[in-house]
């Protein structure tokens, strides 16, 4: 019997958009000349003594698995670490897990705690897996849209008229991609009080704290009554410029750690042995490397926000991340439309904000983690673009 198309692929896979960042990678790919602001990776090269540190292991012999959970003088690290930055104690031995990059970490956090059916409420504009993986686990993604006017952030009485009896979490994202907005500690104790009284769990995503420009960045997991309740996603790949070494953590209360260890074991056994001597050392010697690539991100954010909103593109000054998240909708196209036109005529290459969810339609998302020539020339094209558009 001839079997019927996608007839053995799951509905769940099937119905999965691919994701829109990917349409615009692969028409730049095919295009000489092109400047792509799309991709959200640091271009520094990873610090010297960090390779050094894996290159090093290698020689040492150290080819092995390490305990599931990584190795234990990295997790002592990562607790010495969560402590001195952020204010909030783990047991290293209890508390935390070594993943394959912080996309892993969300993966196993959501299938740990969702069952079939419970709503997770996800702020949008938000990066774009975190939909799918919710959807993945089995969960309900109940979307929130975030305002220009109030700078992106989540308001305490939109996340409450959000809650149902079938919600069980809440994922946030700070300094946020693509917009870039960082939740202080006045916003996250506001989200903090609606997330108590409704009993939910907090997945906080911070793989982008280390890149918070004008404030201290603040883990929703250090203000009372919230680390028992919040699993808090990190990593090694914006901060410390780590992204193809796919290296990040999870820290929680014991009990959910224990049930994520659990799907990490059988998906994964444990991150690359030497990807987590380079993340030891990173963390141990890598903090002066660190704050130069900070200083020079914050002089090409104030460089190009400023360029943009010259080019007539209005747009705020994000607090972090590397992205700069301006409104297109002075030009009267779509955010599709000006991103593709944008490549085709001037080879620029930005992703569309609709692909961050409704709340990004009108806007661009730009990364200005590429060098300043490349700001300045791709500058030069917006400008051109406008213009003419």
């Amino acid at each position: 019997m001839k079997m019927q198309k996608n007839s053995f692929i799951s509905r769940s896979v099937h119905n999965l958009k691919p994701s829109g960042i990917r349409k615009f990678f692969d028409l730049a790919a095919n295009m000489e000349g092109v400047i792509s602001l799309g991709v959200g990776e640091p271009d520094f090269v990873t610090s010297w003594t960090v390779r050094e540190a894996a290159i090093l292991s290698l020689e040492q012999g150290y080819t092995s698995y390490t305990a599931n959970a990584g190795l234990i003088e990295l997790r002592e690290s990562i607790s010495s670490y969560m402590s001195n930055r952020y204010d909030v104690q783990y047991n290293p031995k209890e508390e935390i897990i070594v993943t394959v990059g912080a996309s892993q970490a969300l993966d196993i956090a959501l299938r740990a705690i969702v069952d079939p059916g419970d709503e997770v409420i996800v702020v949008e504009p938000s990066f774009v897996s975190y939909v799918p993986l919710v959807q993945l686990a089995g969960g309900v993604a109940v979307t929130v849209e975030t305002k220009p006017e109030n700078g992106f952030k989540l308001l305490p009485e939109e996340l409450e008229a959000a809650i149902t009896p079938k919600t069980k979490a809440i994922l946030l994202c700070s300094p946020n991609n693509p917009t870039g907005t960082v939740l202080g500690k006045a916003d996250l104790q506001a989200l903090a009080k609606v997330v108590r009284e409704h009993d939910l769990v907090v997945l906080s995503d911070e793989i982008y704290s280390e890149l918070s420009y004008d404030e201290q960045h603040v883990s929703i997991a250090s203000l009372e009554g919230m680390k028992e309740r919040t699993i808090v996603i990190n990593g090694f790949s914006k901060g410390f410029a780590m992204t193809g070494w796919r290296l990040g953590f999870l820290c929680a209360p014991a009990d959910i750690t224990n049930a994520m260890l659990k799907i990490h074991q059988y998906t994964m056994m444990c991150a690359s042995t030497p990807a987590q001597y380079a993340a030891l050392e990173a963390l141990e010697n890598g903090m002066d490397d660190l704050q130069e690539m900070k200083r020079s991100y914050r002089h090409r954010r104030y460089y190009f926000v400023d360029s943009l909103n010259e080019a007539g593109l209005e747009c705020k000054t994000p607090g972090g991340a590397f992205y700069a998240f301006p409104s297109i909708k002075s030009t009267g196209l779509t955010s599709e439309e000006f991103a593709e036109k944008l490549l085709l005529e001037e080879k620029v290459a930005v992703v569309p904000g609709n692909v961050f969810g409704k709340g990004g339609e009108g806007h661009i998302r730009c990364s200005y983690a590429s060098s300043m020539e490349q700001l300045q020339e791709a500058i030069k094209r917006i400008k051109r673009f406008t213009h003419n558009n």
